[in-house]
C-alpha cells in the first residue's frame, strides 16, 4: 500500500510535519489533484495510517490531514525495507562491474 508513488509522497510529507497539513497544502505539497488525493486519504485512512479531521477555521471548511502513529511505525518499517534493497541493489551492481559482467537481470532491461 505505501510503495504506491503518491501515497508515499503523502506519508512522507505527513511525516515532516506531525500537527498534520491542510488539505490544500497537502494537495500541493504532493501534486495531486483533490480527486486523486481524496483518494488517496480514503485508503490510508482505512487502513488507519492517517487521520482525517473536518472542522471549520474562520467559518471556512477546513480538512487537516495527520499521520497516526502505526501510520509513522509503518512508514519508518517501509523506509527500513527500502534502505536494504537500495543497499543490496548497490552491493550488485558494484560485484557486477568488478566482475565486468551484466546481472542477468539487468541485461534484460532496455534503457531509453
Amino acid at each position: 500500500m505505501i510503495h504506491e508513488k503518491a501515497r508515499l509522497g503523502v506519508l512522507t510529507s505527513l511525516v515532516a510535519h506531525p500537527k498534520g497539513l491542510v488539505f490544500g497544502d497537502l494537495k500541493k505539497m504532493c501534486a495531486l489533484t483533490d480527486g486523486n488525493l481524496s483518494r488517496h486519504l480514503a485508503v490510508l485512512e482505512e487502513a488507519k495510517l492517517v487521520q482525517i479531521e473536518k472542522g471549520y477555521d474562520h467559518n471556512r471548511p477546513q480538512t487537516v490531514v495527520r499521520i497516526t502513529p502505526p501510520g509513522r511505525q509503518r512508514y519508518l518499517d517501509y523506509l527500513k525495507v527500502l534502505e536494504q534493497v537500495v543497499r543490496d541493489a548497490a552491493s550488485a551492481a558494484k560485484k557486477g562491474s568488478e566482475s565486468g559482467s551484466t546481472p542477468a537481470g539487468l541485461r534484460r532491461l532496455k534503457l531509453a
